[in-house]
């Protein structure tokens, strides 16, 4: 998360460096780019989970074609919770409040926001693997329920992490 606001912090207009020595002034701007920053990271989280949807959507495709109809409903629950996790996260409200937001999040619930994008990291990786698995799978049936069952439950555990992550922003439990 430093380097995405460190990017953003060294992109700073003149106007935001100047006011950056008004008193009471800096917080804002650093807030600001911590909000920035928080929507580019967002941004690629959301552009890693969306290539991984049009591989399972690729997927069935191959499995339409390939005749193996039976798994393509099956792989379509993967794709749906997978765009969920997308739209969700891609319209997140950003993860440090401005000075006027109606939801203050304080540094303690940022760290937790922060821990949570951090996830999302991770668990794009598993999905990458357990999409690898699934096409690796196609020519074994025996294998291929239980590899389909495995990305469901990872997409499903992306969209549950993103609402755990929406808690902390609104502040709900």
């Amino acid at each position: 998360m430093n380097d995405f606001f460190q990017k953003v912090t060294s992109m700073q207009d003149p106007f935001k460096k100047l006011g950056s020595y008004i008193p009471g002034f800096s917080g804002y701007v650093e807030r600001q780019n911590r909000r920035d920053a928080d929507k580019i990271l967002r941004d690629t989280v959301a552009r890693r989970f969306d290539e991984e949807r049009k591989r399972t959507s690729n997927m069935q495709a191959d499995m339409a074609g390939n005749g193996m109809i039976e798994y393509v409903d099956d792989l379509e629950k993967a794709a749906i919770q997978l765009q969920t996790f997308i739209d969700k996260i891609s319209t997140a409200p950003r993860g440090y409040s401005g000075l006027f937001d109606a939801v203050k999040i304080n540094e303690k619930e940022l760290e937790a926001i922060y821990q949570f994008d951090a996830a999302f990291f991770d668990l794009a990786e598993q999905v990458s693997r357990a999409n690898d698995n699934v096409e690796s799978s196609m020519g074994d049936e025996a294998a291929l329920p239980a590899a389909i069952r495995h990305l469901i439950s990872l997409a499903r555990l992306a969209v549950e992490t993103y609402n755990k992550r929406s808690e902390v922003v609104t502040g709900s439990n």
